[in-house]
């Protein structure tokens, strides 16, 4: 029961993600991503603390080893963060979400090299078609005399799904040691005090004040969902395996990538088409054969 409960709970990460990329991309083009990640960080901090009271006497009890993890599990998760929301602000949705698969890969196969988990023949095949698919969707033209044969913020894209890979393993292993809401708060307090700080030495503390005051309704919509998804996914690790629940919240970019498609009226050519639709089959087929 504990297990289907941890699926239904990264479906629910799946379908705020999907919906927080859309609002978190139009908010990092118009505020700039320290911004966006303030405006995150910091309704998580508000919100969760009031629940977290009794636990943060225990936190503070945890052997040396488990803070060390916390702390840097929140300089990864905010490095992620912003190459995450730098490749929103650069990129095409429907471009930028699909290179985010990779964050599977990278869960694999930490699980494999770490864990000791076991890979199949036909999760190795998937995963072959899925970088497959995920080359194609990334590439402007076929031709290397173009300026730019990429699309737009691929290369950060990447990077980012690469380092979000690894988030997703700390936030399982953190979340499993101390509790699922406890890890979310520490990592996204750690993130609130380094954004602000930030914020507040580039002397942008008026200019983040005017944003909320004008924003404020998009901007608490956009944290919510963040939010919601990040909880639900930890909580999620705590009761099934962290491969199968990494691989079923994956599946948001099908959401934000229809998002880009149709509401943006973002533009793919023929070849990154087929690569779409190449890498969200191999995404899907990899998360049912992983369950």
């Amino acid at each position: 029961m504990s297990v289907a409960i941890g699926i239904l709970l990264a479906f629910v990460a799946m379908l705020c993600w999907g919906f927080g990329d859309f609002l978190i991309q139009k908010t990092t083009r118009k505020d700039g991503d320290w911004e966006t990640m303030w405006a995150i960080t910091a309704l998580s901090t508000i919100i969760l603390t009031p629940f977290l009271y009794k636990d943060l006497i225990q936190l503070f009890t945890q052997q040396f080893n488990t803070i060390a993890l916390l702390l840097i599990s929140s300089i990864v998760l905010l490095v992620a963060g912003l190459l995450d929301f730098e490749a929103l602000k650069q990129g095409k949705l429907a471009v930028v979400e699909p290179l985010w698969s990779l964050e599977v890969i990278v869960s694999v196969l930490l699980g494999i090299f770490v864990a000791g988990e076991f890979l199949s023949q036909k999760q190795l095949i998937l995963i072959g078609s899925l970088i497959t698919g995920l080359f194609l969707v990334s590439l402007r033209s076929y031709h290397a005399s173009k300026r730019s044969i990429l699309e737009k913020g691929t290369i950060i894209a990447v990077l980012a799904a690469l380092t979000m890979g690894i988030v997703n393993y700390l936030t399982g292993i953190t979340a499993r040691k101390t509790g699922a809401l406890l890890t979310i708060w520490f990592l996204h307090l750690v993130i609130f005090i380094i954004a602000t700080a930030y914020i507040t030495y580039n002397g942008k503390a008026a200019q983040l004040k005017k944003h909320i005051y004008k924003q404020k309704t998009k901007l608490f919509f956009m944290s919510i969902l963040d939010n919601s998804a990040w909880v639900a996914f930890a909580f999620a690790m705590t009761l099934a395996p962290i491969s199968i629940t990494v691989a079923l919240s994956e599946s948001y970019i099908i959401i934000a990538v229809l998002l880009g498609m149709y509401v943006n009226k973002e533009f793919l050519r023929r070849h990154q088409k087929i690569g779409l639709f190449i890498a969200i089959i191999s995404a899907i087929s990899l998360a049912a054969i992983t369950i």
